[in-house]
C-alpha cells in the first residue's frame, strides 16, 4: 500500500537504507538483521509490514550487488544452487504454513528472535576466533571450492523457514554457516555467494507476504533510494579490503544485529 504519512520521515528511511546497503553489498549482512529492526523501532511501522516490505527490500537491494560480485569473481555458483534448491522451497513450505495454521506470528517470531541473538552473539565470536584456532593452510578461492551436497541443501531448507518467518537470517545465518561447512573459502566468496543466493530467497519470500498485504510501496521507495548506491558502493570495498579486516566487519555487524534483536525482544 502506499502510505503518505511516512513522507514526514524520508531523510530517516533513506539514510537508513544507504547505510544498510553500504553493509550488505560491504559484508552480505544486514539486509533482514538491521533493516527489520529498525523499522519498528525507529520508523514506527508495525512488525508484519516490516517484515513483508524488508524481504522485498533485499531482494531488489541484493540484486544491485550481483553483477558487481560476479564481475569481481566473488560467486561460487554451484554453492548457490543447492543453497537455492533448500531454501526456495523451504520459503514456499512456510508461506503454506502461516496461510494455513494462521499462527500467532509475533509469539512465534519472538522465540525464533531470541534464538537468533544467541546466535549471531556464538557466531561473530566463531568468525573472529576461527583463524586462531584453524591448523589449515589451505585457501580455497570461488569455484575451486568442493561442494557439499546435502549440508548446504539443507542450510538452504533451514534459511528459506526462518527468513519467511522473520526477514532475519539470509546475510547473518547464511554467511555463518557457510563459513563453518566451507571453511577454507575466502570471506569475500562466502560474502558474495551468500548474496546471491539471498536474491531468490528473499524474492520468493516477500512475494508470499505481498500477497497477504504485508508490504507498504512508500516505505520500500524510500528505503531503495538510499539502498542502492549504498550496496554499488559496498560491493566495491569486498574485493579490496584485506580478509581480516572483512572478519572483524562481520563480526561487529553481527555483533550489532545482536543488540538490535535483543532491544526489541
Amino acid at each position: 500500500m502506499f502510505d503518505t504519512s511516512l513522507l514526514s520521515l524520508w531523510p530517516m528511511i533513506v539514510c537508513g537504507g544507504f547505510g544498510v546497503g553500504f553493509l550488505v553489498g560491504m559484508t552480505g549482512v544486514g539486509a533482514g538483521s538491521l533493516m527489520t529492526p529498525f523499522l519498528i523501532a525507529h520508523v514506527g511501522v508495525q512488525p508484519t509490514l516490516a517484515v513483508g516490505t524488508d524481504l522485498l527490500f533485499a531482494s531488489i537491494t541484493k540484486a544491485s550487488a550481483v553483477a558487481p560480485h560476479h564481475n569481481f569473481g566473488n560467486v561460487n555458483w554451484r554453492i548457490v544452487r543447492w543453497l537455492a534448491a533448500g531454501s526456495v522451497p523451504g520459503s514456499i513450505a512456510m508461506l503454506g504454513l502461516i496461510e494455513w495454521l494462521e499462527p500467532d506470528l509475533a509469539t512465534m517470531a519472538h522465540v525464533i528472535k531470541s534464538a537468533l541473538v544467541a546466535a549471531l552473539v556464538l557466531s561473530s565470536l566463531a568468525i573472529l576466533v576461527y583463524p586462531f584456532i584453524t591448523r589449515t593452510k589451505e585457501i580455497a578461492d570461488g569455484e575451486t571450492q568442493d561442494v557439499r551436497p546435502v549440508p548446504t541443501l539443507l542450510l538452504g531448507l533451514l534459511l528459506g523457514s526462518i527468513v519467511t518467518l522473520t526477514s532475519v537470517g539470509a546475510g547473518a545465518i547464511g554467511v555463518v554457516v557457510l563459513t563453518l561447512l566451507y571453511p577454507a573459502l575466502r570471506p569475500r566468496y562466502l560474502i558474495g555467494t551468500d548474496i546471491v543466493h539471498a536474491v531468490p530467497l528473499t524474492l520468493v519470500s516477500g512475494l508470499g507476504h505481498l500477497g497477504m498485504g504485508n508490504t507498504n510501496f512508500t516505505l520500500l521507495a524510500m528505503l531503495l533510494a538510499g539502498s542502492l548506491p549504498g550496496i554499488a558502493i559496498g560491493s566495491r570495498l569486498t574485493g579490496r579490503l584485506p580478509d581480516k579486516a572483512l572478519r572483524f566487519a562481520l563480526a561487529a555487524i553481527l555483533l550489532f544485529a545482536a543488540y538490535q534483536l535483543f532491544a526489541k525482544i
